[in-house]
């Protein structure tokens, strides 16, 4: 057959069947971090190397701080600490 499928025709799972670890959200697993626009280095994790935004997916942040930080590197950006791209 061209497909992965058991003989209950269910499909099968690519790979040898071990699950990746859930991301935790950095700021919700420590209590008294906060985001703050000036503090460019701690931002700086959640950019790409061409200067863009990292999603959740891979930063594991959670969807309250993921805003949080969205706004806080913009803010950065528009005043000049951080740049709009790399090169």
């Amino acid at each position: 057959m061209a497909f992965n499928k058991s003989a209950d025709g269910a499909r099968r799972r690519p790979g040898n069947g071990m699950r990746r670890r859930k991301k935790v959200c950095a700021y919700c697993f420590e209590e008294g971090k906060s985001i703050d626009y000036k503090d460019v280095a701690s931002l700086k994790k959640f950019i790409s190397e061409r200067g863009k935004i990292l999603p959740r997916r891979i930063t594991g942040t959670c969807a309250k701080h993921q805003r949080e930080l969205t706004v806080a590197i913009k803010r950065a950006r528009h005043i000049a600490l951080m740049p709009y791209v790399c090169e």
